[in-house]
C-alpha cells in the first residue's frame, strides 16, 4: 500500500482471465440508443452481444421511470422513424385497450408503461438475433498496440471477471464510459463544470384523472400546475426550484407517471453522487407526493408505487468526435452530406441550481436539422461508435439531442454502420463505411433523413 497524495492506491496482481464471449459487434448500454444499435447490427447480419448493467433494457425510460417519450415529430410529421418508432408503436399495441384507444395516433409525449416496455425491448432484441447479457459492468477496455482499435472489453458480473472479444464496439452507456476508458477526449457540463440537475421520476396509483381535469379547467391552471406549484413553494410545501410539474403522463385514469423537480449537483459518472442523488431524490419525491395529496384534487389518495432505480440524468460527458454539432447548426436547421438522422426537439437545458433558469428554444413547425454520422465517431479510435446523449456536440445542442427518439435514431445508425463495416472484411472501420450505403440501408429500414 502506498500513499499517492490525494488518493491511496493498491497494486493488483496480474491475472489471467477467461474469454467469456466473442462477437462481431458488442453494444454496451441497453437504453434507447443501445437497444436500437443491437437490433440494427443483428438484423443486418452481425453476431451481436448487448451488455446491460441492470436486469432489463430501457435506460431512462425503465430504470429512471422517465414518464413519456419525447416527440418523434417536428409538429407536422414524424421525423424519427425506423426502429425507435416501431418500438414505441409495439409498446402501444401491448398496453391495455383503453391506453391503445387514447394514444393510438399519438407520436409526441406518449406515456411509457415501463413493465410493458421492458418486455417489448427484450422480445425485439432477441427476435433480431442479438444476445443479451444483463447484470454486467464493464471494467476496462483493451486496445490494440497502436491504440487505434478496441480488441475487447473486460467485464465483471456474478460469474466473475472475464474478457469479451469483439470486432466492433458501440458505447451506448449515455456517459461515454467506454470511450473515456479508451482515452477519447471529452467535455463535461458547462464552462464552470456545472451540470444539468437530475430528476427522480415516479409512478402514482390511486389517482382520479377526471377530478384532476376538472380542477385544471375550473382554476385555469395548466396541466403543469404552474399556479399550484408556486403556491406550494410559497407556503413551504415544496422547496425552492422548479415552478411547474415538468410532466404528468397518464398511463390510465388511475395511474400517472410524474417528472417533477430537480436534484442538483449530481455527476452521473460518480457512484458517490448517484448514491446521494438517489437518497435525496426519494426524499424529494415523498415531499412532492404529500404536496399532490394536499393541493391537487384527484390526488388525495395518491399512492407512490415505484420510484426510479436511479436518478434521471440529463448530461455528463460529450465526446470529441470527427464533427461537433453546434447551436448554429441547430438554429440554421442545417443538413449535412453524411446525415443519419433528423432532430427537431427544442433546446432544453435545465437550471444548474435552484436559482437558475431554463433555456428552451424551439425550431418552427416542419423544421429539423441533420445529425451527421461523424458525431458518432470518437477521435482516435477506428472501430468504436458513441450514439446517444454522449455524441459529439456542444452543450447547447446536447440539451436537444439527448432525448430517447434521437437516441434510437443514432443507435440504429451506429448498429447499421457496424454491420456494414463488418461486411467489408479486415479493412472495415467506422470511418471507412460508405455514407451512401449507410444512408440507403437506413432508408430501407424505415428511417427518415429529410
Amino acid at each position: 500500500m502506498k500513499d499517492s497524495g490525494a488518493k491511496k492506491q493498491i497494486r493488483l496482481p496480474e491475472a489471467i482471465i477467461p474469454v467469456s464471449h466473442e462477437a462481431d459487434v458488442v453494444v454496451v448500454g441497453g437504453g434507447a440508443a443501445g437497444t436500437a444499435a443491437a437490433i440494427a447490427a443483428a438484423s443486418n447480419g452481425a453476431k451481436t452481444l448487448l451488455i446491460e448493467q441492470r436486469g432489463y433494457l430501457g435506460g431512462m425510460g425503465t430504470v429512471s421511470l422517465v414518464p413519456a417519450f419525447c416527440p418523434f415529430t417536428d409538429k407536422e410529421k414524424p421525423i424519427v422513424r425506423g426502429i425507435g418508432l416501431e418500438l414505441m408503436e409495439r409498446m402501444k399495441r401491448e398496453c391495455r385497450e383503453d391506453y391503445r384507444r387514447e394514444y393510438e395516433n399519438a407520436l409526441d409525449w406518449v406515456p411509457i408503461d415501463p413493465e410493458v416496455l421492458k418486455r417489448v425491448y427484450d422480445e425485439a432484441a432477441i427476435e433480431s438475433g442479438a444476445r443479451l447479457l444483463f447484470h454486467t459492468f464493464v471494467y476496462d477496455v483493451v486496445l490494440s498496440e497502436d491504440k487505434r482499435r478496441v480488441e475487447g472489453i473486460v467485464i465483471v458480473n456474478k460469474s466473475g471477471r472475464s474478457f469479451v472479444r469483439c470486432r466492433y464496439l458501440i458505447d451506448a452507456t449515455g456517459d461515454a464510459d467506454l470511450a473515456a476508458l479508451a482515452g477519447v477526449p471529452f467535455q463535461k457540463g458547462g464552462e464552470q463544470g456545472e451540470l444539468q440537475p437530475g430528476s427522480m421520476c415516479y409512478l402514482l396509483a390511486n389517482v382520479d384523472r377526471q377530478a384532476f381535469n376538472r380542477f385544471v379547467a375550473e382554476t385555469g391552471d395548466t396541466g403543469q400546475l404552474h399556479k399550484t406549484v408556486e403556491r406550494g413553494i410559497a407556503e413551504g410545501a415544496l422547496p425552492e426550484g422548479r415552478k411547474s410539474v415538468s410532466g404528468l403522463a397518464w398511463v390510465s385514469d388511475y395511474l400517472v407517471g410524474v417528472n417533477f423537480g430537480h436534484v442538483f449537483g449530481v455527476d452521473g459518472t460518480k457512484a458517490e453522487d448517484l448514491t446521494r442523488g438517489a437518497v435525496e431524490g426519494r426524499r424529494l419525491a415523498d415531499r412532492q407526493v404529500r404536496f399532490f395529496r394536499r393541493y391537487v384534487p384527484g390526488f388525495e389518495q395518491a399512492h407512490l408505487v415505484a420510484s426510479g432505480e436511479q436518478l434521471g440524468i440529463r448530461e455528463t460527458r460529450r465526446i470529441q468526435g470527427d464533427y461537433v454539432l453546434t447551436a448554429e447548426d441547430f438554429l440554421a436547421a442545417r443538413s449535412f452530406p453524411d446525415d443519419i438522422a433528423r432532430n427537431a426537439y427544442y433546446i432544453d437545458i435545465h437550471m444548474a441550481s435552484s436559482k437558475g433558469s431554463m433555456t428552451i428554444n424551439p425550431l418552427p413547425p416542419g423544421k429539423s436539422h441533420g445529425v451527421p454520422y461523424r458525431v458518432l465517431l470518437p477521435l482516435g479510435i477506428d472501430n468504436l461508435w458513441v450514439p446517444g446523449r454522449a455524441a459529439s456536440s456542444d452543450r447547447i445542442v446536447q440539451g436537444s439531442l439527448r432525448v430517447m427518439p434521437n437516441c434510437f435514431a443514432m443507435g440504429q445508425a451506429a448498429g447499421t454502420a457496424a454491420a456494414i463495416a463488418l461486411s467489408m472484411g479486415d479493412a472495415g472501420s467506422s470511418r471507412g463505411v460508405p455514407i451512401e450505403s449507410l444512408q440507403q440501408r437506413l432508408l430501407e429500414q424505415g428511417a427518415w433523413l429529410g
